[in-house]
């Protein structure tokens, strides 16, 4: 089904009038002071079953004007309350799980952001069949259904500028739903921006590992036998390689990166928990990491490649919880009966978790690289793409993505060069961009996997210009 005959269907339901006002969050529980622009939280129904909860947070000065943003966290099975709650929503999370700090980098001091728990088992979504398994496909489908219901109750934004952003496995979501959004003549789409996201499996892959060995984490020895092992007429092929000694040595690699106590979104950055306990490797047996890595160990011949949930094979119920990283106080506050009430949550939600461990492995990958859709989009001119990546981080290194923005062999517009923002007082480096018509690669100098977390400033000035059409 197309996307005309979808909007049809749509169109043909009658608008509930009263959902947007229904939705207003009146009172926020954990702020000192109520904010002085609205926000809404509620449910985005897209089939019978499926039910999408989202949180709308105005533009803090002239909404009716500001740009529209869609923002979806990774995963996949990650929820977007985590990029609301720890980058750039309005409201920080504080360690004590109750209290709410405003953010002085919000990116809705420029525009209206919107957060989307996708797919149905994320966060507060659900579906009233409790069928969780879904894929690349489907959800681009029903990211695009979610957007539809929304302008239908917010119809005062169908005709603001709009973006679609996102960061880690929303290297995957944003250019596919991209791909339904821009045959959709009702929905004025201006560009797109992918933070740390994972372009191409083999791309990320075969970077990590040098970007492993020039960051101080391999050892000579090590880097000598990889190249020996897995390389051959100049070019290596870390990402999947029969040689067996390529795949020892390579388990040697993923156990300094991924077991070592390392945080692998930000190599510099204490690994909160401590040091993990190794994992046991079976034969064919497939371990899955949260934005780390993910390997299948099969006899005489090794594949590994980079998945964004971490934890031992699949068990059900088991919590899944992103490697060196503390969710408690977003878990503890928004599973508080006051808050759910006052986000006007359904009694039907599970408990909010960061990411769901059912959702995930259930999902059906079908996309190993998203070469194809960026020069769809590309190829209309229409469209303001940028591609950006904290420098320190290895879960989806910057130059795994630095390599995919190249391989897409457009005009290089403006060479490499630093990029400046003031820090309040003087002209700092943020990081380094290289321009090419209509796409942008840019890195943001001392931010890992969550940019805005580690370097908001920074972020928020790049987050100004690509929205608002100035030069990075």
């Amino acid at each position: 089904m197309g996307p005309v005959l979808l909007c049809a269907l749509l169109l043909a339901a009658p608008r509930v009038g009263a959902a947007p006002s229904a939705d207003e969050v009146t009172y926020l529980p954990g702020l000192a002071k109520q904010p002085s622009f609205r926000h809404y939280s509620g449910y985005l129904r897209i089939d019978p079953h499926k039910r999408l909860h989202y949180w709308f947070t105005e533009a803090q000065n002239n909404p009716e004007s500001s740009p529209l943003v869609l923002w979806l966290n990774g995963g996949p099975g990650c929820s977007s309350m985590s990029g609301l709650l720890t980058e750039h929503g309005p409201f920080t999370i504080q360690p004590d799980g109750t209290t709410l700090q405003y953010n002085d980098y919000s990116w809705n001091k420029i525009a209206n952001m919107l957060y989307l728990e996708s797919p149905a088992g994320v966060g507060f979504s659900y579906s009233d069949d409790k069928d969780y398994a879904t894929n690349d496909t489907q959800v681009a489908r029903d990211n695009y259904l979610a957007l539809k219901e929304f302008f239908r109750l917010f119809p005062e934004y169908s005709k603001n500028k709009f973006f679609l952003t996102g960061e880690s496995y929303a290297g995957i979501y944003i250019p596919t739903l991209a791909e339904w959004v821009m045959q959709d003549s009702s929905i004025n789409l201006k560009g797109l921006a992918v933070g740390n996201g994972l372009s191409s499996y083999e791309i990320n892959d075969n970077s990590l590992v040098y970007f492993a060995y020039y960051h101080g984490l391999l050892g000579t020895g090590l880097w000598t036998d990889l190249q020996r092992f897995c390389c051959s007429q100049g070019k290596c092929n870390f990402h999947k390689n029969s040689n067996l000694n390529c795949t020892l040595r390579m388990q040697e690699m993923i156990q300094i990166v991924e077991e070592s106590g390392l945080n692998i979104y930000n190599l510099y950055a204490p690994c909160a928990g401590g040091v993990p306990g190794s994992y046991r490797y079976d034969q064919d047996q497939l371990i899955s990491h949260d934005l780390g890595i993910s390997f299948i160990q099969q006899p005489l011949k090794y594949s590994w490649r980079q998945n964004l949930l971490r934890m031992p094979a699949a068990k059900k119920g088991v919590r899944l919880e992103p490697p060196c990283t503390n969710s408690t106080a977003s878990t503890t506050y928004l599973n508080t009966p006051e808050v759910r009430q006052a986000l006007h949550i359904s009694p039907e939600a599970p408990a909010w978790r960061i990411c769901s461990s059912e959702v995930n492995h259930s999902y059906k990958r079908q996309y190993m690289t998203v070469n194809d859709q960026y020069l769809k989009l590309l190829g209309t001119m229409k469209y303001r793409i940028l591609v950006y990546n904290g420098d320190i981080d290895m879960a989806c290194n910057f130059l795994g993505d630095e390599w995919f923005v190249d391989s897409l062999d457009q005009k290089v517009q403006v060479a490499r060069r630093p990029w400046l923002y003031n820090d309040g007082t003087e002209d700092q480096i943020g990081g380094f961009v290289k321009e090419f018509t209509n796409i942008a690669f840019l890195t943001i100098k001392g931010a890992g996997h969550m940019v805005p977390t580690d370097q908001p400033q920074a972020a928020f000035t790049m987050f100004k210009r690509f929205i608002q059409q100035q030069p990075y």
